[in-house]
């Protein structure tokens, strides 16, 4: 999803903020690291020991992301996680 803020300056110039929203999985190993991937963005990936770090983390890695691919992703609606079993 992206929006567009619009902020008046001084001298009456307009100056827009463009921002975007991404999915975050987020998944705890067996060490208790936390690992984030990023749906839209195939091969973004981050991980840390906390919560906070790992979202500045993963903040970081999305604009990275974005800066080498030069591409923004596909616009996709999250829908929800579900959990499957199977038989071992």
């Amino acid at each position: 999803m992206q929006r567009t803020r619009i902020r008046s300056l001084p001298g009456g110039r307009i100056r827009q903020n463009m921002t975007r929203q991404f999915d975050v999985v987020i998944e705890r190993d067996e060490d208790g690291i936390y690992v984030a991937s990023v749906p839209q963005l195939p091969g973004c990936h981050s991980q840390a020991e906390s919560l906070d770090g790992l979202m500045d983390r993963i903040r970081e890695a999305i604009a990275l992301c974005l800066e080498v691919s030069g591409a923004t992703g596909p616009d996709l609606e999250f829908v929800g996680v579900q959990r499957v079993t199977i038989p071992a």
